[in-house]
């Protein structure tokens, strides 16, 4: 008796999967985080940081202080 797992089966009859449909890496950004193609960036000083790190970056980098104002 012969038992294959189902994904090596699949693999050996149609091949491994495309790699070509993996967004394109840019780089690094100043809080060590990968850029792709796409994603939005700001650039401060010669540091390029994701959107989504801005705050972060701010805080850690600038020393910025975020309050809500009374």
């Amino acid at each position: 008796m012969n038992l294959e797992h189902p994904a090596i089966k699949r693999t050996m009859e149609t091949g491994y999967a495309n790699m070509v449909s993996q967004p394109e890496h840019c780089g690094i950004d100043a809080m060590g985080d990968e850029i792709l193609v796409g994603d939005s960036i700001i650039e401060i000083g010669g540091e390029i940081i994701l959107e989504e790190n801005l705050e972060d970056y701010l805080i850690e980098h600038l020393g910025a202080i975020f309050k809500t104002a009374e």
